[in-house]
């Protein structure tokens, strides 16, 4: 069964590679090169996120501790708490020390249109998962692509029964369903207009759908049916 809206638990990667606060920045580097990962969260003794370690983490080590502490506005306004950072990331030696926190992490029941929204506002490649508070995966930009490969008849089929079915408690006999490259198209009739406005947005959400072509009708307030819209260009029955 494909699902209509995928989380972040159906694509995120198990298990999670995890340091604590404690690990020796040289392992961090150690682990980084050896599974290719851009970054690592570090965690508590119970399992919960407390930041991460990423590779801009480690540019700090070039920097010149006491240069920058000659800036004149630092000696007229005292060090900022963005300078207080960078200085305690160019002497780190352990993953505590270097790591970036707070933390930015997803749950795991989160859709993953979320953790995509979340990544480019935040500019960063990766997602520490929580579930209840504990570290239970990572999801990438790269695991959030192929949440979209999925195959025409897949996705028909996700919209028949996810969508149509189980979300809207429609009879999907009585819709037409087509997805070609992507594109879906839908043709029925339902009572009322917000539920066909309804049926289009779920199905525009749906991972793997570049764009709808909603085709359809609804009664108006005297019983009548709107005017028949345009049919499907490429009429496909999902049974």
């Amino acid at each position: 069964m494909v699902p209509m809206t995928m989380n972040v638990r159906d694509v995120m990667s198990t298990p999670a590679i995890s340091v604590t606060t404690s690990t020796p920045l040289k392992e961090v580097a150690h682990l980084l090169v050896e599974h290719r990962i851009s970054g690592v969260p570090v965690v508590d003794d119970s399992g919960a996120v407390v930041g991460v370690v990423s590779e801009a983490d480690f540019l700090y080590k070039g920097g010149d501790r006491k240069a920058a502490r000659r800036r004149w506005f630092r000696r007229v306004l005292g060090e900022s708490r963005a300078s207080v950072s960078r200085q305690a990331k160019i002497g780190a030696i352990t993953a505590g020390e270097a790591m970036t926190s707070p933390a930015t992490t997803i749950g795991a029941d989160r859709p993953t249109t979320a953790a995509a929204l979340l990544m480019v506002d935040r500019a960063v490649n990766r997602l520490p998962v929580i579930d209840q508070g504990r570290l239970v995966g990572i999801v990438s930009r790269a695991d959030l692509v192929r949440s979209f490969v999925r195959s025409d008849e897949q996705l028909a089929e996700a919209i028949r029964r996810d969508v149509l079915l189980r979300v809207l408690w429609l009879d999907p006999n009585l819709f037409d369903v087509g997805v070609r490259d992507g594109v879906a198209t839908i043709s029925g009739h339902v009572e009322r207009r917000d539920l066909a406005d309804t049926i289009e947005r779920a199905v525009r959400t749906m991972p793997g759908i570049v764009d709808v072509i909603c085709a359809v009708t609804w009664d108006t307030k005297d019983g009548r049916p709107t005017g028949t819209p345009p049919e499907p260009s490429f009429p496909f029955r999902v049974r």
